[in-house]
């Protein structure tokens, strides 16, 4: 009995240390992308949030209104340029990838008339990366 209770109260601390691990790197990629959302831009309010392996690619949707400039930040890791995101729109024609521009953290841009997209990211292979967590955030000028 002595034994299962060791057993369980060391299980309890790896997870809680890894836990908190965690916690500090999704911390650090949140800051770096916020940074980014300042005046005169202000947060939607959402955070997209996905945990990728090297192969992976996150897939999010938005909609995104006439006459509103928006920026979009996204990150992973505890440096910029790691993640590579692509704009799209419903029929997977790509209007923006970060790719063409050594992986910028954002992108302010402004659309004629409301358009509903689909934001692709992943992490970048140069970057040797296994995985990471995968932040982006929106937001519009006010």
């Amino acid at each position: 009995m002595k034994k299962i209770t060791t057993l369980a109260i060391a299980a309890i601390l790896a997870l809680a240390l890894n836990t908190n691990k965690t916690i500090a790197q999704v911390d650090v990629t949140t800051a770096l992308c916020t940074k980014h959302i300042i005046s005169p831009y202000i947060s939607d309010g959402q955070q997209y949030k996905a945990l990728l392996n090297s192969e992976e690619i996150a897939e999010f949707h938005s909609t995104f209104y006439g006459g509103t400039t928006y920026r979009i930040t996204g990150a992973t890791g505890q440096t910029e340029g790691n993640l590579i995101f692509s704009l799209y729109d419903k029929e997977r024609n790509l209007l923006f990838t970060n790719r063409d521009y050594q992986n910028s953290i954002y992108w302010d841009f402004k659309f004629i008339s409301t358009i509903d997209c689909i934001i692709e990211a992943e992490l970048d292979a140069a970057s040797k990366a296994k995985s990471g967590f995968v932040i982006m955030l929106i937001g519009f000028k006010q």
